[in-house]
């Protein structure tokens, strides 16, 4: 799972107990790098190109239907590794994807966005590659639940920033980020967050480290992802 720059953010990490409120913590810098992007913050500002909106669009259609066997593959981890407590939480997420790709087919209509027409981009592929690995079987249940919380941490995060007091998110967008960064997708990725430490305070150290290179690689994809939208990487 590692990618550039997953290895150097590792070093030096101490030895203190393994829970997300650490990483958080110990990797601020790059959590930001992701969370306050020129891509979301320029939405919040309202100086976003919307031609790079619309690309994003594109692309997180693509990139929501690899999310739905990566799920899957989640739950069934769940199902084998764990006593099957987290189900419900998971299948939730697994639920909604349903309505989500529905959203991303009638937000491209409105804006012109022609998706039979859309190839993933190379972060974008390179991001899928990472959730189709998750198949493989001797990828742990805590590394899955914590890739699976970080991603939508993220981006729960950015969108709520764009609609907090004082944006000027343009009001086209508003739905977007009122869908990502609404209190209650919070209230979900918190119950993530408590199932990840939860398994993280179960782990082994080995198992643990797996894990945090997990939610670094996420990061970096994500800034990747973020990067790809405003440009055509």
């Amino acid at each position: 799972m590692d990618g550039g720059g997953v290895e150097a953010a590792m070093d030096g990490g101490g030895v203190e107990a393994a829970t997300t409120a650490a990483w958080m913590a110990r990797h601020r810098g790059m959590y930001e790098r992701a969370t306050r992007h020129p891509f979301t913050v320029s939405i919040r500002d309202g100086t976003v190109d919307l031609s790079a909106f619309r690309r994003w669009l594109g692309q997180d259609y693509m990139f929501v239907k690899e999310f739905v066997a990566f799920l899957a593959s989640v739950l069934l981890k769940c199902c084998r590794q764990s006593d099957g407590s987290d189900m419900e939480i998971i299948l939730g997420g697994l639920a909604s994807l349903s309505d989500e790709l529905s959203w991303f087919k009638k937000e491209a209509e409105k804006w012109s966005v022609n998706l039979a027409e859309v190839s993933p981009l190379k972060s974008n592929t390179e991001y899928c590659r990472f959730l189709q690995s998750f198949s493989e079987p001797e990828i742990s249940y805590v590394v899955a639940i914590t890739t699976f919380w970080i991603i939508e941490t993220v981006y729960q995060d950015s969108f709520a920033f764009c609609i907090e007091e004082g944006n000027k998110t343009p009001p086209e967008l508003l739905g977007t980020c009122q869908r990502w960064g609404s209190p209650e997708f919070k209230q979900y990725c918190q119950s993530l967050q408590r199932i990840a430490d939860r398994c993280l305070a179960e782990a082994s150290a080995d198992a643990a480290r797996s894990a945090e290179e997990a939610f670094l690689r996420v990061l970096e994809l994500e800034i990747g992802f973020w990067d790809m939208s405003s440009s055509r990487s």
